[in-house]
């Protein structure tokens, strides 16, 4: 299964000046665990529920710190040809949950390790 039937639609963005406030909120009102940070329509990073617990164990205050000084910067992107299976292999061996796909300059989602486990798991 290709990532191309993993994504697509809308994807859930931040832009890097949002508070990391805003962020957690986003993130538990969509149920996910990451969200992509778009600087106009570039990818700029990806800021996670994991950089968020960070952030409050280093003492931020999350109704002031803001995404782009918690984010991961120019995070490593696929395209959507990428099969699950080595997108899964590649993720576990680098240690990254989300991994933003990407084609043409343009994100058409984040894919995350429970988005792979799922595919690889149900025989699509």
């Amino acid at each position: 299964m290709e990532l191309s039937s993993l994504v697509g639609g809308s994807s859930e963005v931040i832009g890097p000046e949002a508070t990391l406030e805003h962020a957690a909120q986003t993130i538990i009102k969509a149920g996910i665990g990451s969200l992509a940070v778009v600087d106009g329509r570039t990818l700029a990073g990806i800021i996670t529920e994991r950089d968020i617990v960070r952030a409050v164990a280093e003492g931020a205050d999350l109704g002031a710190a803001v995404v782009k000084d918690w984010m991961t910067e120019s995070p490593d992107t696929v395209g959507p040809e990428v099969e699950a299976e080595d997108a899964a292999t590649w993720m576990l061996e680098m240690g990254y949950r989300h991994l933003p796909v990407m084609e043409n300059d343009e994100l058409l989602g984040v894919v995350s390790i429970r988005d792979l486990l799922w595919a690889l798991t149900s025989g699509g």
